[in-house]
């Protein structure tokens, strides 16, 4: 794309492109700086930087109006990050030449300030760094664009958006626009969740909050959208006349790995379940929205969340393996629980009496997130193929991304006799040559277009701690035990034995393969 295609009529957030729709693009009037803080930390390093460095190879980061500035508190030089960045960005040991000059370009575009995260001098250093830029680029004031990205602990979020507000925002508003997204956790339960949205809120409109949330930036549960609402077949099947149980699963083969201190202050249902897999439930149990505009979305997942009955006690199994407790960083007392079952119940007309099946684990026999939605028996079924097992949609979010459905078909040869197979999309096998975009890229891009879709609105995060906050009081109260269970099993016996009360059926003798090449 050339450079002068990026010079376009600026439009208002409202009226976002549909996603479905050719998207505008990146860029329009002015220059985009982009400003990491915590430049030097893990998740910088890991996601943020590598996710910019391919929307760069993409073209979708112009080096002639974007600039990358990393701040945090580490004593480094710009050399000394850019040193830090290239092998996350590029493994040496894959790297083409053409590679290797790719890098190096992008790496010119970052630029490194020192600074406190509630430091007055470091970010009118970083004002001035990024209006210099502004102005060898002949941007005008007020017309470029600020997208500042939070990979920090939510508990300098407050200072630091303070900092951004009071020192970094454009002058005016002639086109331009500031943005901040902040990573998850977004508070431990709903008061402080409350709490922080009070604090970010009282700096920045709604518009200009992005809540990421690194599922919704997945190629599968992009995908849901489209299945459910572009597929004639799914409209009549969806609901509870059909579907007997749904399950949102997502395990883990090793454990914490030296994050044992990090992961206790969380557990696996602040870390995993109340977010991610909660938005994916949100998807699979929304109405149809009115329109793909971002609100008309997102007004359908507020209403599932607030459809959500309280969660019951006798409805949850928790776990935690053994040797987690070995970790010098974890507690010898620690109730975190590292596994939970818990099943969430919708009461609205289309979900009444279906359980959804929250389910999330480390230290497991495998590695995999998927949805499994689990249709009923057949009515006066001929065939005697219960003993085959149910009909199944199933959705592997990673690793090895598919959509199958598993159903009942004749054994070839002479007898009558029924067996499961399955329709399948392996995107390895049907979509060779097409590289699955990192979750980060999708979500930093749609920053940048200001499309919020993907994001977590102030109200849906308010939801969503409505819904697991009594149940962490009590796990925090250690009212709730998780059930030790042995690294590399499914968990503890007694979530298989809460699953077959819930109604799920499980299959015995069929395992999906994915299709070889």
């Amino acid at each position: 794309m050339g450079t002068n295609e990026w010079h376009v009529e600026r439009r208002s957030t409202s009226d976002t492109d549909s996603p479905l729709a050719p998207r505008r693009d990146v860029l329009e009037t002015g220059t985009l700086s982009i400003v990491v803080l915590g430049a030097s930390g893990d998740l910088a390093k890991k996601k943020t930087f590598p996710a910019l460095f391919h929307l760069y190879k993409q073209d979708l980061l112009p080096s002639d109006e974007v600039h990358i500035f990393g701040y945090a508190r580490s004593k480094i030089s710009t050399d000394e990050l850019r040193n830090k960045l290239q092998s996350y960005l590029i493994p040496k040991k894959d790297a083409s030449p053409k590679d290797l000059h790719d890098v190096s370009d992008f790496l010119q575009l970052v630029k490194y300030i020192s600074g406190g995260y509630d430091s007055e001098e470091g970010f009118r250093l970083l004002d001035i760094e990024i209006s210099e830029h502004e102005y060898l680029k002949n941007s005008k004031e007020g017309s470029s664009r600020r997208l500042f990205y939070l990979a920090l602990p939510p508990s300098v979020y407050p200072s630091v958006c303070k900092m951004i507000k009071t020192y970094c925002m454009n002058k005016s508003d002639l086109g331009g626009w500031t943005r901040v997204v902040v990573e998850k956790p977004f508070g431990r339960d709903l008061e402080s969740a409350e709490e922080l949205s009070n604090q970010i809120g009282e700096l920045f409109e709604e518009p200009q909050i992005y809540r990421i949330d690194h599922y919704l930036g997945k190629e599968l549960v992009q995908n849901m959208l489209v299945l459910r609402f572009a597929n004639r077949f799914f409209l009549p099947l969806w609901n509870r006349d059909n579907i007997d149980n749904v399950q949102i699963v997502f395990r883990e083969d090793f454990g914490t790995e030296g994050r044992g201190g990090y992961f206790d202050q969380y557990g696996i249902i602040r870390d995993i379940i109340q977010n991610h897999l909660l938005q994916v439930l949100c998807l699979i149990a929304m109405e149809k929205p009115v329109s793909l505009k971002p609100e008309h979305i997102r007004d359908e997942k507020v209403k599932v969340l607030q459809s959500v009955l309280p969660i019951r006690d006798d409805e949850v199994v928790l776990g935690q393996y053994e040797g987690y407790k070995d970790d010098p960083t974890v507690p010898d007392e620690s109730n975190t629980p590292t596994f939970a079952t818990a099943i969430l119940r919708i009461h609205n007309e289309r979900w009444e009496g279906v359980p959804f099946i929250m389910k999330a684990g480390k230290a497991l026999n495998s590695r995999k997130a998927e949805i499994r939605v689990q249709f009923k028996d057949v009515p006066g079924d001929i065939f005697r193929s219960k003993t085959q097992g149910r009909n199944e949609f199933v959705i592997r979010l990673q690793p090895s991304e598919a959509i199958y459905m598993k159903f009942t078909v004749k054994q070839p040869g002479l007898e009558m006799s029924a067996v499961q197979s399955e329709l399948d999309l392996s995107y390895g096998q049907r979509y060779q040559g097409i590289t699955i975009p990192e979750a980060y890229e999708r979500l930093i891009l749609d920053t940048i277009r200001g499309d919020q879709q993907h994001f977590v609105r102030r109200d849906e995060l308010k939801a969503s701690w409505e819904i697991f906050t009594p149940l962490l009081h009590k796990i925090d109260r250690g009212e709730l035990k998780p059930i030790p269970y042995k690294p590399g099993s499914r968990g503890p016996a007694e979530a298989d034995e809460l699953l077959e009360k819930a109604g799920y059926v499980q299959t015995h003798g069929y395992i999906w393969i994915p299709p070889t090449l």
